[in-house]
């Protein structure tokens, strides 16, 4: 009789295993494989808030075909920042360019997290030399953050400082390639 409840419960616990899996599976593939779009609150002429629904970045399509990304961040060497300056510059490039694409090319991030997100950084001679670059990056529909700092140690209020893309390897490639590390 021992043998039988055990037998019993051995083979509840694995049908109830299976169901949870099939039901899992097949509720999660809708979550996780669905575009996200976020919803962003605008101000409208007369004052009143409006939500807006913004699409899907274009990286997002590549994210289906391309395996290789890549995040560059590119900091600016004319305004001879110091190593933790440039950490922490770096890291709020990296910061703000995620946060930027997390609801509108969630598959693009998903793939650079799953290419090892891969970072380079390398240095460019001037502000306007990053612009250069950065509307090269648009023109391509890669995503961009330039971060902008608050002025409070080392440099002037509001200097650009470094800018992150990411995207495909070859296509960051075509816009940052020619660049140096830092």
């Amino acid at each position: 009789m021992i043998d039988m409840t055990w037998l019993s419960a051995l083979l509840l616990g694995a049908g109830c295993l299976a169901l949870g899996y099939l039901i899992g599976a097949r509720h999660s593939a809708r979550l996780f494989l669905s575009p996200r779009v976020s919803k962003d609150t605008d101000i409208t002429s007369n004052g009143k808030k409006k939500n807006q629904v913004k699409q899907p970045l274009e990286i997002e399509k590549l994210a289906d075909i391309l395996e290789d990304f890549k995040m560059v961040l590119v900091v600016r060497n004319d305004l001879k920042m110091g190593k933790g300056k440039i950490a922490a510059q770096c890291s709020h490039a990296t910061l703000g360019l995620y946060k930027k694409i997390l609801h509108r090319a969630p598959k693009a991030l998903n793939r650079w997290e799953m290419c090892g997100q891969v970072k380079v950084v390398v240095k460019i001679e001037s502000e306007d030399d990053m612009l250069v670059l950065q509307e090269r990056a648009k023109s391509l529909n890669l995503p961009t953050h330039i971060t902008i700092d608050a002025g409070r140690t080392q440099i002037a209020p509001n200097s650009r400082t470094v800018m992150a893309i990411l995207g495909p390897v070859e296509m960051v490639d075509d816009v940052t390639g020619g660049l140096k590390l830092l």
